[in-house]
């Protein structure tokens, strides 16, 4: 019995230690971009983006948790607009800013998570017209702290929040083109 719960361990702090090396090698970084076009001028979109209160009707992440609680201060939209969320597990709490804006072609996010897990990211969406429409392109990137790599070394963020990035764009191109 002894022999088996030795060689138990030994697989168990094997695979720990496989699990901390892949995690080191990971990139100190990390970035998830989607993109679409839209059949509208990014002047029809940027207002959706560069104002909180307008995020309600397209964000992916909205109706997940309906007792959610928003606040929203600092300017009214654009540079210097914040808005903060606290809301179940299925989307956290957290604070977003915008830093900086280029009307009507780039909006630039502070993102900060504080749960379930602690992260400060930053959000940009980039409207490119292409004759009667948009490009639209939304990506976040940040840094990835040693635990974050570990649980990188499980999930795949790009396929995770890069579906969410696709119902969120899916949601402005309903709402420009309509």
């Amino acid at each position: 019995m002894l022999e088996v719960l030795a060689i138990v361990a030994i697989v168990l702090a094997v695979a720990i230690a496989i699990v901390l090396i892949l995690a080191a090698t990971r990139p100190d970084t990390f970035s998830v971009q989607r993109a679409a076009t839209i059949k509208a001028p990014p002047e029809s979109i940027f207002p959706l983006i560069a104002d909180f209160h307008q995020w309600g009707s397209w964000s992916p992440w909205e109706n997940r948790d309906p007792a959610m609680q928003r606040s929203f201060s600092g300017a009214e939209r654009g540079k210097g607009a914040v808005y903060a969320w606290d809301g179940n597990r299925n989307v956290g709490s957290g604070r977003m800013e915008i830093l900086d804006v280029s009307v009507p072609s780039k909006i630039v996010i502070k993102l900060d998570f504080l749960k379930p897990f602690e992260a400060h990211n930053t959000a940009e969406f980039t409207m490119l017209p292409q004759g009667d429409a948009t490009n639209l392109t939304w990506a976040m990137h940040g840094p990835l702290v040693f635990m974050a790599k570990v649980m990188h070394t499980f999930i795949n963020m790009d396929r995770m929040i890069g579906k969410d990035f696709e119902a969120g764009l899916a949601n402005l191109k309903r709402l420009a083109e309509n």
